[in-house]
């Protein structure tokens, strides 16, 4: 039993011990990309009619993370819009794409009330 741990001391260079004379190795650079920078490049690149800078943001993350980044802007976007415009999310995002504003139809309880 006490010849594993140093079996496995032996397997993982993280365990392993730096000959005194080896000069210490430089720090590694950051590993990934945050999805929400990638995704904030990404859509300032679309709205600036920029594809290479839009294909190289794209690149940083996979596509579902990148997804999640711009939907989560999106949501943040429209929110903010609709309280410095007091209108509702729905009635901002609409406007922002250009569809006419929803027709609320009545419900059988509105016809019942006189609503």
């Amino acid at each position: 039993m006490a010849r594993v741990p140093e079996r496995l001391r032996r397997l993982l260079p993280s365990a392993r011990r730096a000959s005194e004379t080896a000069a210490p190795a430089p720090p590694r650079p950051r590993q990934g990309h945050n999805l929400f920078e990638a995704a904030a490049e990404y859509v300032a690149a679309c709205a600036e009619d920029d594809p290479a800078r839009a294909e190289e943001a794209a690149s940083r993350v996979s596509p579902g993370m990148l997804s999640f980044g711009v939907n989560e802007l999106a949501c943040r976007a429209v929110l903010t819009l609709a309280r410095e415009r007091d209108e509702s999310p729905s009635a901002v995002a609409r406007s922002l794409l250009g569809l006419r504003e929803e027709r609320r139809t009545p419900s059988p309880a509105d016809e019942a009330t006189g609503d």
